[in-house]
């Protein structure tokens, strides 16, 4: 009896598999590309002959070993959306733990504060306090745009955040992306924690993305950037009429201050930064560094968050 093709592919590879167990003769090395600039190099190279960049330690091959672990479009939309639902998972856990599910102390139940967290879990963890005290404590500015005070808080940045967010990511590629997502949050953070306000949430960093849009679509006249623009404003004034009219209290208090000064630092950054993905080795390599600084960052602010909730839960 013939055997279909796909069938004999198959007998194929379990056969190499299991000569290359048993000690048989094993496939010889193949070519590879360079992660840094895509030059296909020698199987047995170490350094690309092209731009000279590591094969193996260097931030190029950490960030496409790192692009194995995450999905395939939008890996760092979807790292943020995890971190943010670890956190405020997390936070729940401690509000309910310290203050059971009755308000006003958080927990479940409440409408308009749903799923809310305690303050005094949200201060411990890593909210956003004061100047005198963010000054001395810069990891609050970091850690406080990825917590949420309720669960109607989180569900609503989210749901903006992967509206918005993956289109961006594209423009930019993931490294330049975190790093604009961050730095507007914490530009956010830095004026709000100026104006003596207690806050948290990635409102901030999320209008700093609405900002890159405003930036880069500014002038435009295609069709596509022009809907883009269109829907980023609409967005906007949903935001100013939860702001500044009593509706702001069915969610909480809305820290309009950190949204408008994380506005103002995406809107800056893309004016600075090229809408695009980078296209040259060094651009590349720029981007890499602002990607893992940023991750680094926020690595290392949490590492400070956790080391505040062992000592003050």
């Amino acid at each position: 009896m013939e055997l279909s093709p796909r069938l004999r592919w198959r007998i194929d590879q379990i056969r190499k598999k299991l000569s290359a167990t048993f000690g048989g003769r094993k496939e010889p090395p193949r070519p590879k590309l360079c992660p840094a600039c895509g030059t296909l190099v020698g199987a047995t190279a170490t350094r690309c002959h092209q731009c000279g960049a590591s094969l193996t330690f260097s931030l190029a091959a950490a960030s496409k070993s790192l692009e194995q672990l995450m999905p395939a479009t939008s890996p760092a939309t979807y790292g943020i959306l995890t971190l943010s639902c670890i956190v405020y998972a997390v936070t729940l856990a401690l509000t309910v733990r310290r203050s059971g599910f009755a308000p006003p102390g958080g927990g479940l139940f409440g409408l308009g504060n749903f799923g809310g967290i305690g303050g005094d879990v949200l201060q411990v963890v890593g909210a956003s306090l004061p100047w005198p005290v963010d000054r001395w404590q810069p990891w609050r500015l970091v850690t406080a745009v990825f917590m949420h005070g309720s669960l109607l808080h989180i569900l609503f940045n989210m749901w903006v955040l992967m509206d918005i967010g993956p289109q961006i990511e594209e423009l930019y590629g993931s490294a330049r992306y975190l790093f604009v997502y961050v730095t507007a949050g914490v530009g956010g953070f830095v004026l709000s924690s100026a104006l003596w306000h207690f806050s948290v949430g990635g409102s901030g960093a999320i209008l700093g993305l609405c900002g890159v849009v405003l930036a880069v679509t500014m002038g435009a006249r295609s069709g596509p950037a022009q809907m883009l623009r269109s829907s980023v404003i609409r967005l906007l004034i949903y935001v100013a009429i939860i702001g500044f009219l009593p509706l702001g209290g069915f969610i909480g208090a809305v820290d309009n201050s950190a949204h408008l000064a994380g506005l103002a630092t995406g809107f800056a950054l893309g004016k600075i930064m090229a809408d695009r993905p980078p296209a040259t080795i060094e651009e590349r390599k720029r981007a890499y560094i602002l990607g893992w600084g940023t991750a680094l960052m926020v690595v290392a602010s949490f590492g400070m968050a956790i080391f505040g909730i062992l000592q003050g839960i």
